[in-house]
């Protein structure tokens, strides 16, 4: 297609003009726009109001760029890994650049000695380290590893190789920054293993001698050019053939500006071992001269997971990751444990990877979320067998948050000034360990006088309120030829912090002024969208009222912050307190707020009366768990308790039916027929099944009836003994008392239980009766209690308990005994004695006798043959405290011999003998809780 007319080719080139405007507005697919700062309310877009801070003069947010040349030694000196570990180190340097502003160049030297060769070779030229020109720089320094003998000689040029370099830098940057370049930091990074050499180049003169001569004159010329542009030389030296004099001239000759007040700031030469230190050498050099700092990772082997810290003041930063091998593959997590992009934005953090397909790859991140990050590297089988090491170069570019006190001072009057530093995100920084060694000057400029510099500090001594509260402040007197407006810009330096130097903008007072103001703003920890709670003290001479306006000046990005109300009036003639709030809305992000509180005259140009600092801590709302958790747990430990104690109860209560003990009484005619005692575990639920045998004229004999049958023998929970005949009615028994069953009768004894008590115990042998053990504890109810050798009692009881063998306990033979007391019974017979002390006495004498006395001890003696019985352990389990009833009954004792006993009753001699007693005691088992 031709276009036959000149209209034609004109709307043609408008319609291209048309499209290119919304797309260059739309920026490249891929990679984000800066963002911009949103416009901030003020009187005139010209200028800014009085006390308030201005925006930078430099639109572009983000860390200061520099220049900077990668000038590596390639003489025949190197060894071939030497060069290698050079150039991953050049690498390290043009990838991990944190501002996408700078510019960065690679130049190789060595000597020149014959025709067709070079003493240098730029392999990168100047370039810009954005996303696209890092993808330049990471293919083009790979070129350093083909050293080209034909081209290059074996010698070391350094004059060169440094008028190379600062011929580079001195280029002005596209687009009119020329002017603006000066500004920009110029810096040289020389790698070199050895000496100056040029003593084969021809270009020098005309013998060995003469040329070394030649070309030390020449290289202190070339500092000295370098010094003229403003060119910082940074020499690393590597090896044991180093000419450190040398190496230090050069960093002294150079250009000894200085990014900041920071000591290791200034050029200084650094010689290193061997090449293997190189990477982490050149990087921390590199920090120092662009006031960064270098935070150390972990190295391994892919695959692992490797990790880097970066501290909360960090607001730009690169991740180097020194990989070796291109195939090895990265991954990026940040603290929060979520996978990060490799380009594009992601929570508030702006990402950008470079080198990917390279030895040497970085990941710049803008805004990046403070904690220790995780590198994920994989790599092909093959490709394993070099060890990987992650780096972070990082700077806090810091805001300065300042008031002035008086916000509108008077010529010759003392102003205090007061600094708060905030990241980028708007956090306030509050911690002093994340600003150490930070140095703060301010400067102030006006009309009349000449600049004023003076520090600040945070020592605690006045007019600094506290020590350490990062808030750092000073004095000065206004210049008594101040007349009109005032700048006020701050700066800092510390390892790795700069400052953004936005002046605060304010006004020299002329007079007395009509209307004065003070701003008290309250100390607060609030949850989003609570208040915070300030006053305005405000004097109006003036005749009339005066309407002033409260406003939010530099506050957190983010934050939603709201004054009520934020206009006041201030009646004339004296001097009035307003109450006014700030609210906090449901979005401001969590953490110590920026900002402050200004109150301003409108009627005088919006001139800022005075203003305060927002001190206020935004955290999390209350969770429900919050609120509630003393009730929760509280209520827990109740249902717990009450848990424990229902299971006890229940437990209680089981024990209290089971007949595991009781001896059942076959008898007919007063003779005694057959006896079965329930064992442990038959009886199921407080019950036992049992039938009476008598077929085949054999004696009648008792046993256990399976499957339900027979006669069923039960206790209740509250220990009294049922019995319900096969087929019959249900009827109540009395321990020891006899009942007819069939043509029989049967007689129940031991196992007794009270209310609160254990069942009893029973022994069988010479001599008998029991104790209660140790444990604490105090209990009274209904029980009984027997002892074998045909001698049963009952009666009213009480016992008590206490840890240590207190109990109470009773023995019968002969007649009815009594005692209370702790864990006491004394009865002897057949040949063995046992004693026991407790509270109370008791005694019985016959085949056995049986006393009491004391708080617990026990002894026993026995014949050699029950020597050998061991004593069994109650219960299997430690003592408790015991508990007793209390029942009356007609305690009945048969046998032979004596008895005698307490109480009322009757004895027999020699021989049989009954005794009876209205009142006796039993003690019931201890309670095992």
């Amino acid at each position: 297609m031709q276009w036959t007319n000149k209209g034609s080719a004109l709307l043609l080139a408008g319609a291209l003009v048309a499209l290119t405007g919304p797309l260059a507005a739309a920026g490249t697919p891929g990679h984000p726009r800066t963002p911009r700062a949103p416009a901030a309310a003020a009187p005139s877009a010209a200028q800014p109001a009085a006390g308030t801070a201005a925006d930078p003069a430099d639109p572009a947010e983000g860390p200061d760029p520099i220049d900077f040349a990668v000038v590596v030694d390639q003489s025949a000196s190197l060894a071939d890994k030497d060069l290698a570990r050079e150039t991953e180190a050049a690498g390290l340097l043009s990838q991990g650049e944190i501002s996408e502003r700078s510019r960065a160049t690679v130049i190789g030297f060595s000597s020149s000695e014959k025709a067709g060769q070079s003493p240098v070779r730029e392999v990168c030229e100047l370039t810009v380290a954005d996303a696209a020109g890092r993808e330049r720089l990471s293919a083009c320094v790979q070129l350093l590893n083909k050293r080209d003998a034909a081209r290059m000689g074996p010698g070391t040029d350094f004059p060169a190789a440094i008028r190379q370099a600062v011929t580079r830098l001195g280029q002005k940057r596209a687009g009119g920054a020329a002017a603006k370049a000066p500004a920009t930091p110029k810096v040289v990074f020389l790698l070199t293993d050895g000496k100056l050499d040029v003593s084969d180049s021809p270009e020098y003169g005309t013998d060995a001698a003469n040329r070394q001569s030649n070309g030390e004159r020449r290289l202190t010329e070339e500092l000295a050019r370098a010094r003229a542009a403003g060119v910082q030389i940074w020499p690393l030296g590597f090896g044991t053939e180093i000419d450190r004099a040398a190496l230090t001239a050069m960093a002294e000759r150079g250009y000894r500006g200085a990014c900041s007040d920071v000591p290791g700031s200034v050029p200084h030469m650094r010689v290193v071992g061997s090449s293997a230190e190189l990477d982490k050498a050149l990087q921390e050099t590199f920090a120092a001269a662009r006031c960064a700092r270098i935070s150390h990772g972990t190295a391994g082997k892919p695959p692992a997971d490797l990790t880097v810290v970066i501290p909360p003041i960090a607001t730009d930063g690169s991740l180097t990751v020194s990989k070796h091998d291109p195939k090895v593959r990265v991954t990026y997590y940040d603290p929060a444990g979520r996978k990060v992009p490799t380009r594009g934005e992601f929570d508030g953090s702006t990402f950008e990877v470079g080198g990917q397909d390279g030895p040497v790859e970085a990941l710049r991140v803008k805004n990046p979320l403070p904690g220790r990050w995780r590198v994920h590297i994989e790599a092909p089988e093959g490709h394993r067998d070099r060890e990987v090491a992650v780096r972070a170069i990082w700077q806090g570019m810091l805001r300065s948050d300042v008031t002035l006190d008086p916000a509108s001072p008077r010529a010759g009057e003392e102003v205090t000034v007061s600094v708060r530093m905030q990241t980028r995100r708007g956090v306030t920084v509050t911690d002093p360990r994340q600003l150490a060694d930070l140095a703060v000057a301010a400067e102030l400029r006006g009309d009349g006088f000449a600049p004023v510099t003076f520090r600040l500090a945070d020592d605690g001594r006045a007019p600094d309120r506290k020590a350490g509260d990062v808030r750092f402040t000073g004095t000065l007197t206004v210049p008594a030829g101040a007349t009109g407006d005032l700048e006020l810009t701050t700066r800092m330096s510390a390892p790795g912090v700069t400052s953004d130097r936005r002046p605060l903008h304010a006004r020299v007072t002329q007079g007395t002024p009509l209307v004065t103001a003070g701003v008290v703003l309250d100390r607060a920890t609030v949850h989003p969208g609570s208040t915070v709670r300030g006053t305005l003290d405000v004097t109006n001479n003036d005749a009339g009222p005066r309407a002033l306006r409260l406003a939010v000046e530099n506050q957190t990005p983010g934050a939603e912050l709201s004054v009520s109300p934020a206009t006041v009036t201030a009646p004339p003639g004296g001097s009035t307190r307003i109450p006014f709030t700030v609210t906090v809305g449901g979005g401001t992000p969590l953490g110590e707020l920026g900002g402050r509180i200004a109150a301003m005259d409108p009627g005088d140009g919006e001139r800022v009366l005075d203003d305060a600092f927002l001190e206020v801590l935004v955290v999390a709302p209350p969770t429900w768990w919050d609120r509630w958790w003393k009730a929760v747990v509280g209520g827990a430990a109740v249902l717990v308790l009450i848990g424990v104690f229902l299971v006890i109860q229940i437990m209680v209560r089981r024990r209290r039916r089971d007949l595991t003990g009781v001896t059942i009484e076959l008898r007919a005619d007063g003779r005694d027929l057959d006896r079965l005692t329930i064992g442990r575990g038959q009886s199921t639920r407080g019950s036992f099944a049992f039938a009476i045998d008598d077929m085949g004229g054999a004696p009648p004999t008792l046993h256990r009836a399976r499957n339900g049958g027979g006669h069923l023998l039960r206790r209740t929970g509250t220990g009294q003994m049922l019995l319900r005949p096969r087929g019959g009615t249900q009827i109540s028994l009395r321990p020891g008392e006899p009942a007819g069953l069939d043509a029989y009768e049967i007689v129940v004894r031991g196992g007794a239980t009270g209310r609160n008590g254990r069942s009893g115990r029973s022994r069988t042998g010479s001599g008998s009766g029991y104790g209660s053990g140790t444990g604490s504890g105090f209990g009274m109810d209904d029980g009984s209690g027997f002892d074998t050798d045909d001698e049963f009692g009952t009666g009213g009881g009480f016992g008590f308990g206490t840890s240590g063998g207190s109990g109470s306990g009773f023995g019968t033979g002969g007649d009815s005994g009594f005692g209370t007391g702790g864990d006491s019974d004394f009865r002897s017979g057949g040949g063995g004695t046992d004693s026991r002390t407790g509270d109370g006495s008791g005694s019985r004498t016959g085949d056995g006798s049986g006393s009491r006395t004391g708080d617990g001890s026990g002894s026993r003696t026995r014949t050699d043959r029950e020597g050998r019985i061991p004593r069994p352990r109650r219960f299997g389990r430690s003592w408790r405290p015991g508990r007793s009833g209390g029942t009356t009954g007609n305690p009945t004792t048969t046998g032979t011999g004596t008895g005698t006993g307490r109480g009322t009753g009757n004895g027999s001699g020699d021989g049989s003998g009954l005794s009876t007693g209205t009142g006796g005691t039993t003690a019931g088992d201890p309670d095992l809780f």
